[in-house]
């Protein structure tokens, strides 16, 4: 196991690599789980050391109900990863969570199915009942309101992630019911990366970018790939910004 990983960051669609590391290591690494979507990056930023890992692969071709998330968190975890930020392009479905802003919620709810969702999921296993009443991390979530407020990036608080199957999009009568269960964003791999990271004991927050409002929310009538990936440039654009005044303010 190489040194301690300042903050680990699992990049969505739109985020394959980040910008300016340092002395760049790749790691390839064959876990008990299998293989992670890609070679885990570490890199430094000034003083801090990075790791960076491509959700959907650094060319986007595993889609999300595909993702192995258990090999994802273990291989960072292996490596000396103790914080990690998992990036995710979602939908807006609550009226200020409109295209462009960036998230830190604070619940979620997992509509996903037939993933695998617990590092228990393997014969002779310890059993863990993790509890998972506050999905993400107090204070890295904390950490990264005070962070975006510091450089004056708008962010919003809260909020409650749908975790959706993928890789299509929702249809408008399954936002209504995400928006009646109390959803403010949806998104396709929120889940099981949040639970396997707290199996792990890792502490773990959520960024999301909000790249198009989902079906029936705002005044988008259909919605348009080039207005999603335009959207989610403009929000990409300031994450690296956001993760070097995080790691600033640990």
């Amino acid at each position: 196991m190489t040194r301690t990983i300042d903050l680990a960051l699992i990049g969505g669609t739109g985020l394959y690599r980040f910008p300016d590391l340092q002395g760049v290591e790749r790691h390839a690494l064959d876990t008990p789980y299998g293989h992670p979507s890609d070679s885990i990056v570490i890199g430094t930023v000034g003083r801090h050391r990075i790791a960076f890992l491509a959700r959907h692969g650094e060319s986007h071709t595993i889609p999300p109900h595909r993702v192995n998330y258990r090999a994802n968190l273990w291989a960072l975890h292996h490596l000396g990863a103790r914080r990690v930020i998992g990036i995710n392009a979602v939908g807006g479905i609550r009226a200020d969570m409109v295209p462009r802003i960036l998230a830190v919620p604070d619940q979620i709810i997992d509509y996903t199915s037939e993933r695998i969702t617990s590092f228990c999921d393997v014969a002779g296993a310890q059993v863990r009942h993790i509890d998972f009443s506050e999905p993400y991390t107090a204070s890295l979530r904390q950490g990264l309101i005070e962070a975006a407020d510091s450089i004056g990036i708008a962010i919003v608080d809260g909020g409650c992630y749908g975790a959706t199957q993928g890789p299509r999009l929702e249809t408008r009568a399954e936002v209504s019911r995400m928006r009646r269960d109390g959803c403010d964003l949806v998104g396709m791999t929120g889940m099981p990366e949040a639970a396997l990271a707290r199996e792990l004991d890792l502490e773990y927050a959520c960024i999301a970018l909000i790249a198009n409002w989902a079906a029936g929310c705002g005044e988008t009538k259909e919605i348009s790939l080039a207005e999603i990936y335009a959207n989610l440039a403009a929000a990409t654009a300031q994450v690296p910004t956001l993760v070097v005044a995080l790691l600033e303010g640990l």
